[in-house]
């Protein structure tokens, strides 16, 4: 036997001894984590259950593969291992360290030691209904109630971050101090099951209201909602404050600090306004039998349908049907108020509301393209004007981009509609061409954030949406007047989308458009602008 084959066989059988070593270790770090928890059945019992197969034996069985126990690449040519072989074995140690325990790609209802914090979706009190619990960390797998992560699509983020090594998966946030600066108080829609299905209520009273849980028992229980003040700055307010259609009242709108020159010193120009507001950003988190009942879809198909068009990303939708709750990974909603939040449940005051959902392309670039921005402007200062008459103004800005379809595609219909001439009639067949159908933005869930800030009535909502108008309507929250954006703030090239959608019935004050008309509205071709 030659001297590099001796050496081959020698550092196998120390590599062997070490694997088996590595294997009894993490057999007892499992057993201890998992207080004795026995091999979960057999995946042929979940087969006669008439359950789903999980691609992969869940964590506990005898066969299932872990990450952590692959033989390190050798190098032949050297009996000292090379750099990239040093790499490879820290990153493997830090991979252990990080996740110890076999992957756990599922669990079931049965298996021995799952016994998830009870959980009553409507109940009258926060301790009653049980703090929502989706971490993973051991301290409170076993109590887990709900799948999904916090944070939505920024989830991922943070696995990068844990992955990279900038953050530690065992931080503990402090809150201390965090508490809101402004009431959102309990409403009487909060203990309706019915009322709030798509986030948690007392997401933003956590850290006061599941104290306990959390230094007690060691739970890890997150925010899903927070609440703050802030005053707000744009360019398009502060013309209209200049024309003097806004007034300064040093209350809700106030004059701006002064502008600098380049050299530091104080300019002499106009420095506009701010508005002060109180905002809050609310996470989603879906109670899924309140969501398939609002869709009017049995909960199964939900949790199906979940599953596979996220690609199979969430199996415990499959695997946890006693879990009841889900943290979906979209875009999470922003409520800002103008003027004092506790009107908002007053019935006695006058309430301006806009629901209105993100485009990018208008609402930061100013993209002439469609009506976003002028009609979130515009209602902003109509909520100020409301709150400057002693009522109170409500936007709602919900992450719905592009219809709910996206950005790519939104962009994918701008192309085609430019090639194919820009017409009022083609609008939404555009759009059902790529997308296979005209919008997304189911809006059953979105009267959700109403019933949380204690509306029972808007007096005026700014919207042409009649999809917007019904689900709210049909939520129990009268209207009583409704009215869209005046033609002098229309962009030219966006009277494309304003006629096809007056065509198809939106709400308008103004004329009413025929399918004939739309015919002869028609936008700016790219040969007429310089790109």
């Amino acid at each position: 036997m030659s001297a590099t084959e001796t050496l081959l066989t020698q550092i196998l059988t120390q590599l062997e001894s070490l694997r088996a070593n590595q294997e009894r270790l993490e057999a007892k770090i499992e057993n201890t984590r998992t207080h004795g928890t026995p091999p979960l059945r057999p995946v042929t019992q979940l087969r006669e259950r008439g359950g789903e197969s999980p691609s992969v034996y869940p964590v506990g069985d005898g066969h299932a593969s872990s990450p952590t126990t692959s033989v390190p690449h050798l190098s032949l040519s050297s009996s000292t291992p090379s750099a990239a072989s040093q790499s490879l074995g820290q990153e493997k140690e830090r991979e252990k360290a990080l996740y110890p325990s076999r992957v756990i790609l599922t669990t079931y209802p049965d298996q021995h030691g799952i016994k998830p914090y009870s959980l009553q979706w409507g109940a009258k009190d926060a301790r009653a209904r049980g703090p929502i619990i989706c971490s993973r960390l051991m301290s409170s797998i076993k109590q887990r109630n709900a799948i999904g992560a916090h944070a939505g699509s920024y989830s991922i983020y943070r696995a990068l971050a844990i992955a990279q090594g900038t953050l530690d998966p065992f931080h503990k946030p402090s809150y201390h101090l965090t508490e809101p600066p402004v009431p959102i108080p309990p409403q009487e829609s909060w203990f309706d099951p019915t009322k709030i299905v798509s986030f948690d209520p007392w997401g933003h009273l956590v850290p006061q209201v599941f104290r306990s849980e959390v230094e007690d028992k060691g739970l890890d229980i997150r925010p899903s909602i927070a609440v703050t003040k802030a005053h707000i700055k744009l360019s398009e307010v502060d013309e209209t404050a200049r024309k003097g259609a806004l007034t300064i009242d040093g209350k809700i709108v106030l004059k701006s600090r002064p502008l600098l020159n380049p050299d530091g010193s104080q300019s002499n120009a106009d420095p506009g306004v701010e508005l002060v507001v109180s905002k809050a950003a609310v996470e989603p988190v879906w109670y899924l039998p309140g969501v398939a009942e609002r869709f009017g879809i049995p909960e199964s198909l939900l949790r199906r349908a979940l599953f596979e068009d996220t690609g199979g990303m969430y199996p415990e939708l499959i695997t946890r049907p006693d879990i009841k709750v889900f943290l979906p990974p979209i875009g999470n909603l922003t409520v800002y108020i103008f003027g004092p939040p506790e009107f908002m449940y007053d019935e006695s005051k006058e309430l301006t509301l806009r629901v209105h959902d993100e485009c990018n392309g208008s609402d930061v670039f100013g993209s002439d393209i469609c009506t976003c921005k002028p009609y979130l402007v515009f209602a902003i200062e109509e909520c100020v004007r409301t709150a400057q008459r002693g009522g109170v103004g409500v936007c709602v800005y919900f992450r719905k981009e592009g219809r709910a379809l996206g950005e790519v595609t939104k962009y994918l219909v701008y192309n085609l509609r430019k090639r194919g001439g820009d017409s009022a009639d083609k609008y939404f067949k555009s759009t059902e061409q790529i997308a296979g159908v005209k919008d997304m933005r189911f809006q059953a869930l979105m009267p959700d954030v109403l019933h949380w800030l204690g509306i029972k009535k808007i007096d005026n909502m700014i919207s042409m949406s009649d999809m917007k108008y019904n689900a709210i309507v049909q939520s129990g929250i009268p209207i009583l007047k409704r009215y869209d954006l005046p033609d002098y703030l229309i962009p030219p090239d966006s009277r494309v989308e304003i006629d096809a959608k007056i065509a198809a019935g939106y709400f308008t004050s103004g004329k009413k458009i025929t399918e004939e008309d739309l015919v002869k509205t028609v936008g700016r071709a790219w040969e007429e602008a310089d790109h």
